[in-house]
């Protein structure tokens, strides 16, 4: 439980309060001439009350009879009073309890619809000030349902409006409030925002509704140049979800360009590249260079399907090689590149003079989640025949 801060809810000061008394003599302390004067002020030792109290004078009596009598008030006065307090609270800014008195206002119930209704307004104000703009709203419409023409909970509901984003809202709020009264200046420059930014948010709407659907005739036009080269993608597990049980027309495509994402180490993890069509209508595939002998990895995130693999080993070995290549092993004459076959697990040797797309059609060479994948070893190497001893592999034509 954290400690009260000093000077607040604590006793740290009482003390040094009470040691002044030692050496100061306390100002206002009864004396033998004006004792009883004072004593007869208290309300627990007064002999006799007086009849009529100023609150002024006796304000612990005031609040005493208050209490004592608050029974006999009329619901219409406690609702008053309790909007008064209110009011004081949100003058001082203290929004929380300004909100609990007009909450304590509205509970008594009372008959007039004048002060429900301003308790609403009020009450919506300081929610308005909290942030809490639904709620502000809601008092703002019980307010108007009482007294459809108080402006001030009009021009309350078209503000949270516009802050809740609802610019249909608004222009409704200000178009019932300027039908009040056509020249209310705060209602016009409402009005004008929220036409103004609706017809934004409209023109947002538009262009996004355009994107959406460009983007899903260029998925579906790169899976079916997919499908026409006759590249066969690897399909991870589909999540099954209820309700879910077939597949509609419009999230096919989508679907199943799910599939070109990597679930591993892969395009999207290393650089956020995916396979992409250009205007020429080439394929550009991420691509993923795997050398097991050090346990590296190379990417290249746009792979021309026409392209060669010497084209790219050529730059990628050239005069500058890898860090982790010490022995210079790994120059392009010396390379060999494999595939795997993911259903029998066989090897196949790709051809370096031959274009990627070549190798993709080839009837056992699967691209996995997006990313065709190649394993990469230095010919005759004692690491190469150890990798390759037991597995069966095959060069391709």
């Amino acid at each position: 439980m954290a400690a009260p801060a000093q000077g607040e809810d604590s006793d740290d000061g009482i003390d040094e309060f009470m040691e002044k008394f030692k050496t100061q003599k306390y100002k206002n302390a009864f004396n033998e001439s004006n004792w009883e004067e004072e004593f007869d002020k208290v309300p627990m030792f007064m002999k006799t009350a007086p009849k009529n109290i100023d609150p002024e004078k006796h304000p612990d009596l005031a609040c005493i009879q208050s209490i004592i009598h608050d029974d006999d008030r009329t619901p219409e006065e406690k609702a008053r009073s309790l909007k008064d307090e209110g009011n004081e609270y949100f003058k001082e800014k203290n929004y929380k309890k300004a909100i609990v008195s007009y909450t304590e206002g509205l509970k008594k119930n009372c008959m007039d619809i004048e002060l429900n209704a301003v308790l609403y307004t009020n009450r919506a104000a300081a929610h308005f000030h909290l942030g809490n703009m639904r709620s502000a709203l809601n008092d703002a419409t019980a307010a108007k349902k009482l007294k459809p023409d108080h402006i001030k909970a009009i021009i309350r509901g078209a503000q949270c409006s516009m802050e809740l984003r609802n610019y249909a809202g608004a222009l409704q709020w200000c178009d019932e409030g300027l039908g009040l009264i056509p020249t209310d200046k705060k209602l016009q420059e409402l009005r004008a925002t929220a036409d103004k930014q609706k017809r934004e948010a409209e023109r947002d709407a538009r262009k996004a509704k355009v994107k959406v659907k460009k983007e899903q005739n260029e998925k579906e036009a790169l899976l079916a140049a997919i499908k026409e080269r006759g590249i066969k993608l690897l399909k991870t597990k589909p999540s099954r979800h209820r309700g879910s049980d077939s597949e509609d027309d419009d999230g096919g495509a989508s679907r199943a360009l799910a599939d070109l994402e990597l679930d591993g180490i892969g395009s999207q993890e290393a650089t956020g590249a995916h396979v992409y069509m250009d205007e020429q209508g080439v394929l550009h595939w991420p691509v993923l260079f795997l050398y097991p002998e050090h346990s590296q990895t190379d990417f290249i995130s746009a792979f021309c399907e026409n392209s060669s693999f010497m084209d790219h080993l050529a730059v990628m070995f050239g005069e500058e090689l890898p860090p982790w290549d010490s022995e210079r092993k790994y120059q392009p004459q010396n390379l060999q590149l494999f595939f795997e076959d993911p259903e029998k697990r066989n090897l196949y040797q790709v051809d370096l003079e031959k274009s990627l797309l070549n190798i993709l059609q080839h009837q056992r060479c699967s691209v996995k989640a997006g990313t065709p994948s190649f394993i990469v070893l230095v010919s005759g190497s004692p690491f190469s025949k150890q990798f390759l001893s037991g597995k069966k592999v095959q060069r391709l034509k």
